[in-house]
C-alpha cells in the first residue's frame, strides 16, 4: 500500500481546502523568511560599513542624518565644515586617523566623494586596474559604477551638481578615469574616487564660469578683487570619519558638541538606535506572520478533522482488508506533513522573489546590492517549526482513526 500515492490522492479531492491550507503557510513562511533574509543582510552591510569608524565629524544637524550621508551614502549631507577647524579637533592624541570626505556632485547617481588612500585601506579596497588618482580631476570608480555606467580606464565625465542625476552638469570640467577597484562588498564599490582639491577645483571654476559674465561687463579691477577674496575662502570639507586609539576617545564626541561649531556623532550609537525603531515593526510583522502559520495548522487541522468523517467508511474498510491502524495514522500525518512541506518551500522561494524585488528599488534608489539568497540557519528552524504544525495539525484528528469501530463503520453505511 503506497501511502503517500493515497496521502497526495486525499488532498487532491479535497482542492479548494488543501489550497486554503497550503496558501496560509506559504504566506506565513514568506514573511517571516523575507524578514530574516532583510535583517540579515541590511544588519551585515550596517556593521560592515562602520567597522573601524568611531565617530563621524560634520555640520550641526541630525547625526543620524550625517552616519547616513558620510558612512552609507544613503542620504543628503547636513553640510560643509571648515577644514582647518577640523584638522585642529582631529590633532588629539586620542585620535589615530581621520579620513576627510568632501561630497556634493553625482554622476549618473553614483556619488562623486573627495578623500585620500586612507579611505580606500580602511574599507579593504584595491585597485584592479588602472591605478590610484593623483592629479586633480582624475578619479577612480567602484565596480558597480563601472558596470553601470561603461566607464572603462582613460574615459572622461562631467559630474553633475546634487546627489541625483538631474542636476547641472559641470561640463567645463572633466574627470579621468585612472582606475577602476576590486569588488569589496563595501560602500566603497558604489562610489567615484578623486581626491579632495578636485572637488574645490570643479566648484571653484563652476562660480568662475557663472560669474564670467558679470566679471566681464565690471572691468579688471573688479575682477581682480573678486580673485583675491576667492583666494582667501577658508577650505571646507563635508565631513571627516574618525578611528580612536582606544574606547576613551568617546569622551571627545561630548566636548566637541558642547564646546564647538562642529557636530561629533557614534556610529554604533546612532546604528543602533535605528534598527531598535525598525525593530518595532519587524517584530509585528514577524508576530504576524507566526499568528498566520498557527492559523493555517488549524486549517490543516479542521481539514484532516472533516475528511476523516467522511472517509470514515472507507478507513474501516482498509482496516478490515488488512491495513494496520498505525498505517492509516501515518497516512493522515503524511497530509499533514506534505502541506507543511509545500508551505514551507513555496514560501522560501517567494520570499526570495520578494528580495530580488526589494533589492531592484534599493538598487536603483541607493545602489546597494541585497541579493543574497542562501538559507540562513534560522531558515531550517522555520522548517521544523513549519513540520511540527503540520504534523500536529494531522495528529489530533488521526488519534480518531484508533477509536474507530470497524464493524459499526461498516453497517451504519
Amino acid at each position: 500500500m503506497n501511502l503517500f500515492r493515497i496521502s497526495w490522492s486525499n488532498l487532491n479531492d479535497k482542492p479548494l481546502s488543501s489550497f486554503l491550507s497550503g496558501l496560509l503557510m506559504t504566506l506565513g513562511i514568506t514573511i517571516i523568511s523575507l524578514l530574516l533574509l532583510l535583517n540579515k543582510q541590511l544588519d551585515d552591510q550596517f556593521r560592515k560599513n562602520i567597522r573601524g569608524i568611531d565617530m563621524v565629524l560634520g555640520a550641526k544637524g541630525s547625526p543620524l542624518q550625517l552616519i547616513l550621508s558620510s558612512i552609507y551614502q544613503i542620504d543628503a549631507p547636513v553640510g560643509n565644515i571648515p577644514l582647518d577647524e577640523a584638522e585642529r579637533l582631529t590633532r588629539n592624541p586620542m585620535i589615530k586617523t581621520a579620513i576627510p570626505l568632501a561630497m556634493g556632485d553625482n554622476y549618473r547617481s553614483f556619488r562623486i566623494v573627495g578623500t585620500n588612500k586612507k579611505y580606500l585601506d580602511h574599507f579593504g579596497a584595491t585597485v584592479g586596474q588602472g591605478e590610484l588618482f593623483q592629479q586633480d580631476l582624475e578619479a577612480v570608480i567602484g565596480p558597480r559604477v563601472a558596470e553601470a555606467t561603461g566607464l572603462k580606464i582613460g574615459d572622461t565625465f562631467s559630474g553633475q551638481h546634487g546627489l541625483d542625476e538631474n542636476g547641472e552638469a559641470h561640463a567645463d570640467s572633466k574627470y579621468k578615469v585612472v582606475g577602476i577597484l576590486n569588488p569589496s562588498n563595501t560602500v566603497a564599490d558604489q562610489l567615484i574616487l578623486t581626491n579632495v582639491s578636485s572637488i574645490w577645483a570643479i566648484h571653484e571654476h563652476g562660480e568662475e564660469h557663472h560669474d564670467e559674465g558679470e566679471e566681464h561687463a565690471e572691468g579688471e579691477e573688479h575682477d581682480h578683487k573678486e580673485g583675491e577674496a576667492h583666494a582667501d575662502e577658508p577650505r571646507e570639507i563635508t565631513s571627516m570619519l574618525i578611528q580612536f586609539r582606544n574606547p576613551l576617545g568617546m569622551m571627545l564626541a561630548r566636548g566637541i558638541n558642547t564646546n564647538s561649531k562642529l557636530q561629533a556623532a557614534l556610529p554604533n550609537i546612532e546604528v543602533n538606535r535605528l534598527f531598535d525603531l525598525l525593530g518595532v515593526g519587524v517584530e509585528t510583522l514577524r508576530g504576524l506572520a507566526i499568528a498566520i502559520i498557527i492559523i493555517s495548522g488549524i486549517s490543516v487541522f479542521v481539514s484532516l478533522y472533516n475528511s476523516l468523517k467522511e472517509r470514515r467508511y472507507e478507513m474501516a474498510l482498509m482496516l478490515s482488508m488488512g491495513a494496520t491502524r498505525a498505517q492509516l495514522f501515518g497516512m493522515l500525518l503524511l497530509e499533514g506533513l506534505v502541506l507543511a512541506l509545500i508551505g514551507f518551500v513555496l514560501g522560501i522561494v517567494f520570499s526570495r522573489v520578494g528580495l530580488w524585488f526589494f533589492s531592484a528599488t534599493v538598487s536603483s534608489k541607493y545602489n546597494y546590492d541585497l541579493t543574497s539568497f542562501t538559507i540562513l540557519p534560522e531558515e531550517w528552524l522555520l522548517l521544523g517549526m513549519a513540520v511540527l504544525i503540520g504534523l500536529l495539525a494531522a495528529a489530533l484528528p488521526a488519534i480518531g482513526i484508533y477509536r474507530m469501530n470497524i464493524s459499526q463503520t461498516l453497517a451504519e453505511e
